[in-house]
C-alpha cells in the first residue's frame, strides 16, 4: 500500500498495524516514495529449531587445512 504523506499522518495507526500484519507499507511525496514502514522487532531467534535436521558428522571439520582446489577457490 502507498499513500501520501497527509494521509498517513491521519492514518498512522492503521499503517503500523498494516506493517505489523507484514503489509508492505509505503509512504510518498508528491507521488515519489520516500519511506518503507517496518516492524521494528525482527522474528525472535527460536534456540533449537534445526535441532535433528542437521549432523555433526555431516559439517566440514574446520580445524583441517583446506585443499589447494579450496585454496585455489579464494585465491584473487
Amino acid at each position: 500500500m502507498q499513500m501520501n504523506v497527509a494521509d498517513a499522518k491521519a492514518r498512522l495507526s492503521e499503517l503500523i498495524a498494516a506493517a505489523e500484519r507484514g503489509e508492505e507499507v509505503i509512504i510518498a511525496r508528491a507521488g515519489q516514495p520516500v519511506v518503507r514502514l517496518v516492524p521494528a522487532q525482527a522474528r525472535k531467534l527460536r534456540l533449537g529449531a534445526l535441532r535433528g535436521k542437521i549432523a555433526a558428522d555431516s559439517l566440514p571439520d574446520f580445524d583441517q587445512p583446506l585443499s589447494e582446489e579450496d585454496l585455489a577457490a579464494w585465491s584473487v
